[in-house]
Parts: structure tokens; C-alpha cells; sequence
């Protein structure tokens, strides 16, 4: 179980890597958004666009490249807010 399973209240937007050791950041998104479906999410890599999509990250609006700027991180954010 995840700290946000645990959670209570509400969350809004989740911001996860896509590649992670013991599962993707799909799979988290996909596991939470069982229990929280307005649960927002956008995913992050520091890898290639083809390791991106091989993970099932297809929908590049919801995707930040690392390294990012605070900036970029906070306008991602108002986009995903906004829907």
C-alpha cells in the first residue's frame, strides 16, 4: 500500500516517475485512480520519448521531462487542474 492509499483526505494531482522499481507510474496511477477516479495525475522521466511510451505513458500533455524548472512543474500543474 502507497502513502496517498493511506491518505484520507483529498488529493488532487499526483506526480510520479514513470519508471520506478517495483512497478511504472501508469500502474500507480492506475491502482490509485481505482479508489480516487478524479485523481489527476502527471508522470515525469528522465528517459527517451520510445522508453516513455514502452512504459504506456501515451498521452503527452500529462508528461514532464527531467530535469524541469519549478516553473514548469507549477504551469503542468494549472494544466492538469484546469482539465
Amino acid at each position: 500500500m502507497t502513502r496517498a492509499g493511506e491518505f484520507c483526505g483529498d488529493i488532487s494531482v499526483m506526480i510520479t516517475d514513470v519508471v520506478m522499481p517495483k512497478m511504472s507510474g501508469r500502474e500507480l496511477a492506475e491502482q490509485l485512480g481505482r479508489t480516487r477516479p478524479s485523481l489527476r495525475t502527471i508522470f515525469m522521466s528522465g528517459y527517451v520519448d520510445d522508453a516513455i511510451l514502452q512504459h504506456g505513458l501515451d498521452d503527452k500533455r500529462l508528461f514532464l521531462q527531467k530535469p524541469f524548472k519549478l516553473v514548469s512543474l507549477a504551469t503542468k500543474i494549472q494544466e492538469v487542474l484546469r482539465g
